[in-house]
């Protein structure tokens, strides 16, 4: 069975294709790597809220929580080691993504997605079965550098392997499984904090290898992408019959022909992080930076990994922060589906708008509900601390619609072939560095500006929100190899584009294949 696509562009160009079922069950099983990095987000925030967890491995937050009465409500949890076990995994995740983009590169989409859940695999078991930080924090490095390789090539198969017209569907499936991932992890939370021997939070951190299994298993199943095998200079009439399988039809000359035609200028570069910094590239090499930095001081990841012990720092029990948390992820992940079903309708842009506007109205309320209603000490009424929950609700509603699937489906789809391993890396890189400053750094943050800690994430979506009005082209529709002619067009970006006839294979018409 095969649901037929007639792909048009605003450029006039005409693919033939289909969603077959392998673009479906292969960008599914590809899809899955989000679980690890949704899994590891929505567990860590659980298990360190739980006492036997912090007893063991952080006596003295324990003590702080329990004993210190003095201690302001913001303060509870400021402990640089207990921030350093969440950011740890981010360090080897911003050192692991540019490996990742060599063998990205030059051995293709599906070695690195395996070796990202073997990776992954190994610091599960290792964090469940850890008798001390130290092999708590090595297990979080492993959990790094399996998730520095998935967040690298997954993206970019299923920005590949979907047809243009559905490329944006398909590619929020990552923060789908992202979500999916993070409900799950709260689920486990839930019931193994009822669990009052140590073997609460060792469920937790070892089910994480659950989902790595899947991906490893499911991975090994998986077809190369016809871009990869074009780019890695392997038989061209395999790779064509590839498309074919994967288009579910035989008539796909002119978008094989625009991949090799991609791929010559692929091989014309020999370092691809070099060359990123030449002008014709600069549109790219700002998005690059600036969409997963944006991203992350949307402040999405202080709720993600801090969620439960936000809400017993307003005044919830353990267990009922946890249930907000499992809540929380249920209502976002729901907003991805709605994402996916209209991103390639509503068009990027007006999706980022609408959760912009959105999550920055939240911020500021959330903002000023606890400047108004929150102490040093002591709990807000009931009432109140169910409205901050809500609000916190809408605002992660507004992130997983817009940010969330966002931030990964443009950065995937706008590079060219020749620097798109390396400009994903930079794209990777920059989103870990900025969650492990910002994890490290937030309970500190939240110690000393207490509610002005959401004020400062409202401005800065305030910002983002009009960097993508002003400097963000469409990208709907487009298929990937074309992306360049949405920056010619652009009334900002066009002025790189003047002086460099170079990339103008990438319009010219297409080249017979031999």
């Amino acid at each position: 069975m095969a649901v037929a696509v007639a792909i048009n562009t605003s450029e006039g160009l005409q693919y033939n294709g289909k969603v077959t079922w392998l673009v479906a069950l292969s960008c599914i099983i590809a899809a899955s790597g989000g679980l690890l990095f949704g899994y590891d987000t929505g567990v860590t925030g659980g298990v360190t809220s739980m006492e036997s967890f912090l007893k063991k491995f952080f006596p003295e937050v324990y003590i702080q929580m329990k004993e210190d009465t003095n201690l302001s409500n913001y303060c509870k949890f400021d402990s640089q080691l207990l921030t350093s076990f969440t950011s740890s995994l981010y360090v080897s995740c911003l050192i692991a993504s540019f490996l990742a983009a060599t063998v990205t590169r030059d051995y293709g989409r599906k070695p690195s997605i395996i070796i990202g859940g073997m990776a992954f695999l190994t610091g599960a078991v290792l964090g469940g079965v850890a008798e001390n930080v130290y092999m708590l924090i090595i297990g979080r490095l492993l959990l790094g550098v399996g998730i520095g390789f998935t967040n690298q090539s997954v993206p970019l198969y299923l920005s590949e392997m979907a047809p243009p017209k559905s490329r944006g569907a398909f590619n929020c499936g990552f923060q789908l499984c992202i979500g999916i991932g993070s409900v799950l992890a709260s689920l486990t939370n839930y019931g193994t904090e009822k669990i009052k021997s140590d073997w609460g939070w060792r469920i937790s951190l070892g089910m994480a290898a659950l989902p790595a299994l899947v991906l490893i298993v499911g991975a090994l199943f998986l077809p190369e992408t016809p871009n990869s095998l074009v780019q890695q200079g392997r038989d061209y009439e395999k790779a064509k019959r590839l498309l074919e399988k994967v288009r579910g039809t035989d008539d796909v000359e002119e978008e094989f022909d625009d991949l090799v035609t991609a791929s010559k200028a692929s091989k014309a570069i020999k370092h691809p992080f070099k060359n990123i910094l030449q002008r014709k590239y600069r549109p790219q090499l700002v998005m690059s930076i600036a969409i997963p930095f944006f991203q992350q001081v949307t402040g999405i990841n202080v709720i993600s990994f801090y969620a439960p012990i936000l809400f017993m720092t307003i005044g919830s029990g353990a267990s009922a922060s946890l249930m907000s948390t499992l809540i929380l992820g249920i209502v976002a992940t729901s907003m991805t589906v709605v994402s996916s079903l209209v991103v390639d309708k509503l068009g990027r842009r007006a999706i980022f708008h609408t959760g912009g506007i959105t999550m920055f109205i939240t911020q500021v309320l959330i903002g000023g509900i606890m400047a108004a209603k929150l102490g040093e000490r002591g709990a807000m009424s009931e009432g109140y601390n169910i409205l901050v929950v809500v609000l916190i609700c809408i605002y992660s509603c507004g992130f997983a619609f817009s940010w969330g699937p966002l931030g990964w489906l443009v950065t995937s789809e706008i590079f060219p072939l020749e620097i798109r391993s390396a400009a994903q890396s930079i794209n990777v890189g920059v989103s870990f560095f900025c969650s492990a400053l910002i994890s490290q750094t937030f309970l500190a943050m939240l110690c000393h500006l207490k509610y002005a800690s959401f004020f400062f994430f409202g401005v800065w979506v305030a910002l983002m929100t009009v960097f993508v009005y002003l400097l963000l082209p469409e990208t709907k529709n487009i298929p990937i190899e074309k992306m360049d002619t949405v920056w010619r067009k652009h009334k900002f970006w066009k002025r790189f584009y003047k002086e460099n006839k170079i990339q103008e294979p990438f319009l010219s018409s297409h080249e017979p294949i031999a």
